[in-house]
């Protein structure tokens, strides 16, 4: 699973990465953030195609997922990107996908936290709503796009044993807390960002350092240059029972 994608930078180094290691690692799957992946911001069907034609298999989404209006009908057409679960019916999308791989079926769940960010449905009850639906998949992946560590945490205890993996993203700093929870669980905070390291959260530094310098408005603009980063966490998972064997942290430069 792969944190926040940021911008045409950070898609077109994930097609430069990920295939060889895919291939390195033996990769069944992959899970990647896409709501960053629009150049500006947003998710596009453009964006979104480049991702999945580059090895990702499915695209989780997070806050920024209805700032482009031209990606509304992809979301209601594509069944191979969500946005989180807990935005109200009648929201263009859907919460959950589930991948048939033959040998097991893998469902993949998006929930937005609500600490700092939209005040949507709870996501602890909108989990247990969506794991009823996803009953005959042996294999669910989580990610919890949200702000406050601590609803992290606590979702990730909330789920152990009932998932095979809950993932933070959104914050686009990867944390180093990668485990197999008591239950079977993996879990990490936050998976971190794809895209240039010589930025803040991806936007051009010097742009953040006046906002916060002077405290007026600015209009963010990703960076598009220099150095980037692969970041995310590899899971084995156990196809029989669907828990977790091993989480570990990665990072491609």
């Amino acid at each position: 699973m792969l944190g926040d994608v940021v911008s045409q930078a950070g898609c077109e180094f994930l097609r430069k990465k990920l295939p060889a290691y895919k291939r390195f690692a033996g990769v069944d799957l992959c899970v990647c953030n896409a709501e960053n992946s629009a150049k500006g911001n947003g998710v596009t069907p453009q964006s979104a195609d480049f991702l999945l034609s580059s090895g990702v298999d499915c695209l989780t989404t997070g806050n920024h997922v209805f700032r482009r209006r031209e990606c509304y009908d992809y979301l209601e057409e594509s069944n191979l990107i969500v946005r989180p679960f807990n935005y109200p019916a009648g929201t263009p999308g859907r919460g959950i996908c589930v991948i048939d791989m033959g040998r097991v079926r893998v469902g993949v769940l998006n929930l937005l936290g609500t600490m700092f960010l939209e005040p949507l449905g709870n996501p602890f009850d909108a989990a247990e709503r969506a794991l009823r639906e996803l009953s005959d998949c042996r294999v669910i992946l989580v990610d919890f796009h949200a702000e406050a560590t601590s609803e992290k945490k606590a979702l990730g205890f909330f789920l152990d044993g009932r998932v095979s993996a809950v993932c933070g993203t959104h914050t686009h700093v990867q944390t180093s807390d990668e485990t197999v929870l008591p239950g079977g669980t993996g879990y990490i905070t936050d998976l971190g960002m794809c895209g240039v390291t010589d930025s803040v959260l991806g936007v051009q530094k010097q742009i953040v350092i006046e906002k916060f310098r002077t405290a007026l408005p600015a209009r963010f603009e990703t960076a598009e240059s220099g150095p980037c980063a692969l970041e995310g966490c590899l899971f084995d998972i156990d196809e029989k029972t669907g828990r977790c064997r091993l989480a570990q942290r990665l990072r491609l430069t």
